[in-house]
């Protein structure tokens, strides 16, 4: 039975049903939203947390590294740095070179939306493949910042938190066992998937993105990722200048 309330101009407004539910909050939103990414994220994490144990390193490293480092792949690296006693140089410039990436991340990055400089601080430091790939996508576009920030935090819970179990469970897997470092491999290839799907017909830019790699395996093998995100970036960069150059037709 629906109940009606008088509004100031008179008229009758009807009250909701008392079984509908509120909106969800943003916390509820965004872990529905990193869940597919957490289904990744768990198996890496527990990957990382046995290849800690497995390097005699204590099982804290784990969750240590990777709540405070927070940096995917480039942990699985400082692993080798670490246990060869790598100097703080060498150790900086693959920090440096393996998330240069996110300097072009933060060009399109929603980081406007999140309020707060303690708020801006944590989005910025959260910053993952992941969380840019959802952040940007065509429907996430209308999220407020706290969803964002929700969306972040639970990343970063994922990921620590597996690395964790990993390290005290590390004990446990046999070293017979191969193929959870692949969970990262096929996370991308969905997320990429999505991202070509939501373009709309904007197929240059995977196309771009491909012949950029190409180049950058066959001329400069070595330094295939440094030199694929210039390629692309400068890529990218013609293509808008060109786009902006063209007159526009009424």
């Amino acid at each position: 039975m629906r109940r009606s309330s008088t509004v100031p101009d008179g008229r009758h407004r009807s009250a909701p049903h008392a079984h509908e539910s509120p909106a969800p909050s943003h916390a509820r939103a965004a872990f529905q939203d990193s869940l597919g990414v957490g289904l990744a994220f768990l198996p890496l994490g527990l990957a990382f947390g046995a290849l800690v144990t497995q390097s005699d390193l204590p099982w804290w490293w784990a969750g240590l590294s990777a709540a405070l480092v927070f940096g995917g792949s480039f942990e699985f690296l400082l692993i080798g740095l670490v246990t060869a006693a790598a100097p703080l140089a060498a150790i900086a410039l693959s920090a440096f070179l393996m998330n240069v990436r996110h300097v072009f991340y933060a060009l399109s990055f929603p980081l406007h939306r999140v309020n707060g400089r303690l708020g801006k601080a944590y989005s910025t430091y959260a910053l993952c493949d992941e969380a840019y790939a959802l952040t940007t996508d065509g429907q996430a576009r209308a999220w407020p910042g706290p969803r964002i920030l929700w969306l972040q935090f639970f990343l970063h819970l994922y990921w620590a938190g597996g690395a964790t179990v990993g390290a005290l469970l590390g004990s446990l897997i046999p070293d017979g066992v191969v193929g959870l470092d692949f969970a990262l491999t096929a996370l991308f290839a969905v997320l990429a998937l999505d991202a070509v799907r939501n373009l709309r017909g904007d197929l240059p830019t995977p196309a771009l993105a491909l012949l950029s790699a190409l180049a950058a395996r066959v001329l400069v093998p070595d330094r295939m990722l440094l030199v694929a995100f210039g390629l692309f970036t400068a890529g990218l960069l013609t293509r808008r200048l060109t786009t902006r150059r063209k007159p526009s037709h009424a």
